[in-house]
């Protein structure tokens, strides 16, 4: 789950212009191409109003290997004279200034040191990180400068920077969230076919427990009639507090505009069982009903308890 109103959702941070020639990815990256831009800027200031979970966001990359079907920040890439599907999920934009560009937008004598957000509105530990490591430059800007920070992701891939977490732990506010919407692997294979497996991602959080950074995750998107059922919600909360995780949340799938379509065209090929489901439910809407909302939790097995806590700046 991703937040609409930031990230670079909006054009400015670097010019259209300046994407050069893709340069193509081998091996475990086959398929995918990575458009060098050279950013304006790489702290991005989350206008007033909006639902951001900080006031300052970092997204090194655009576009996003993940592929999730009902991936909010698609729209994204039409900005850029890039379709919202299978471009975003193929072709990613990488800042591959971002670390030096930060190191001096960080030195700035205006530099408050306030929280920084990461994995906003694309995922800082897609697989081009692998590749670019500029994640974890940016852990390293900001931990050089005592400057509070929260990553969320879907990749098991955020504890080989452990070391610069531990670290970081030691002088400023660090978390880390996980976006695991379900552990159902019938489910996560079609609906998130470039992620990591979801358990992996439990795994992950386990290990980062241990290590002493505060963890969590949000079970979102859930998705009506394919990963709410009572067991599968059950199974995820279980699974992220055995993990000494925190339960950030529990959210339904949202779909804006653009997204909508390209939701519902997956849904019709992937579960043509629950299509008319879908147009009745979100008839109108980007948001499923409230109410159901407060269902997810009574399905989790929440009704009455105390509501999740929260990473600091998180929603």
């Amino acid at each position: 789950m991703r937040w609409a109103t930031t990230g670079d959702a909006a054009p400015g941070l670097f010019a259209v212009e300046d994407l050069v020639t893709p340069v193509a990815g081998t091996g475990r990256m086959s398929g995918l191409e990575f458009l060098h831009v050279t950013a304006k800027r790489i702290l991005n200031h989350v206008p007033d109003g909006s639902r951001a979970p900080t006031n300052w966001t970092i997204n090194v990359y655009r576009g996003c290997s993940h592929a999730c079907s009902y991936c909010f920040a698609r729209p994204t890439h039409e900005y850029l004279g890039l379709n919202l599907g299978d471009d975003f999920d193929r072709r990613i934009v990488v800042k591959i200034n971002a670390v030096e560009r930060l190191r001096a937008e960080l030195a700035d004598p205006a530099w408050r040191r306030d929280p920084v957000a990461m994995g906003t509105n694309t995922d800082p530990y897609q697989r081009a990180e692998a590749k670019y490591r500029l994640t974890r430059g940016v852990l390293e800007a900001l931990t050089e400068h005592a400057t509070p920070f929260s990553i969320l992701t879907k990749s098991p891939l955020v504890t080989r920077d452990l070391d610069v977490l531990r670290t970081a732990n030691e002088c400023t506010d660090v978390s880390v969230g996980f976006s695991i919407g379900t552990l159902d692997q019938r489910v996560w294979r079609a609906s998130e076919p470039g992620s990591p497996n979801p358990r992996r991602r439990v795994a992950a959080m386990a290990a980062l427990t241990a290590a002493g950074i505060r963890t969590g995750a949000l079970v979102a998107p859930v998705l009506p009639g394919l990963s709410d059922d009572p067991r599968q919600l059950r199974e995820v909360v279980t699974a992220i507090d055995d993990a000494g995780g925190r339960l950030l949340g529990i959210g339904a799938l949202y779909l804006r505009p653009g997204v909508r379509e390209h939701f519902l065209d997956w849904l019709r090929g992937a579960f043509p069982d629950q299509y008319d489901s879908y147009l009745r439910r979100y008839d109108g809407r980007a948001y499923a009903p409230a109410h159901y909302g407060e269902q997810l939790y009574a399905r989790a097995g929440l009704s009455g308890r105390a509501r999740p806590g929260r990473l600091p700046g998180r929603r």
